[in-house]
C-alpha cells in the first residue's frame, strides 16, 4: 500500500507533576505524549476516532518503543508530530518528533510499533484495507 506519510502535529502543555528530580520531564511521560497525540489525531487527522476503533472491535498494543531523547523538556508548549511509517499485515510503525514549541528544536523522536488486536480474541488481527485506507495519507 502506497502511503501519503503525511505528519501531523497535536500540541501539549507540559504539567508540574510530569517533572522529574532532575527538573525536566520525566522520560515515561514521552511515551504518555504520543499516545494521547495519536488519540487525537485519530479522530482529528484521520476521521476516524478510536472510540470508532473500539466500536469496530479493534484495539492497538504497543509492540516496541524506540525513543532518542536529544534535550530536556520542562513545563512548556510542546508539539507531538507523527506519521505512518509502515503498514504490514498486523502492525504499524509510526514514527514520531516531539519538539519545543519555543525554539522549534526536536526533544526526542523515534517510533512505535503497533499490534492490531482483535478485542473479542485479545489476539493479532490482520489489518483489514479499509482501515489501512484511513491511516495511507
Amino acid at each position: 500500500m502506497n502511503l501519503g506519510r503525511t505528519r501531523f502535529e497535536t500540541e501539549l502543555l507540559t504539567r508540574p507533576d510530569d517533572i522529574d528530580m532532575n527538573q525536566h520531564v520525566h522520560s515515561s511521560r514521552y511515551l504518555d505524549y504520543v499516545l494521547a497525540a495519536r488519540f487525537d489525531q485519530m479522530e482529528r487527522c484521520y476521521k476516524f476516532s478510536m472510540g470508532d476503533f473500539i466500536r469496530a472491535g479493534f484495539g492497538w498494543v504497543v509492540r516496541t518503543a524506540h525513543m532518542e531523547f536529544k534535550r530536556p523538556i520542562e513545563i512548556e508548549r510542546i508539539l507531538i508530530r507523527t506519521w505512518i511509517e509502515e503498514i504490514a499485515r498486523t502492525d504499524v510503525r509510526v514514527h514520531f518528533e516531539i519538539v519545543k514549541q519555543k525554539n522549534g528544536k526536536v526533544s526526542c523522536d523515534g517510533w512505535f510499533l503497533y499490534t492490531m488486536t482483535n478485542l473479542a480474541t485479545g489476539r493479532a488481527e490482520p489489518i483489514p484495507d479499509w482501515i489501512a485506507g484511513k491511516f495511507a495519507i
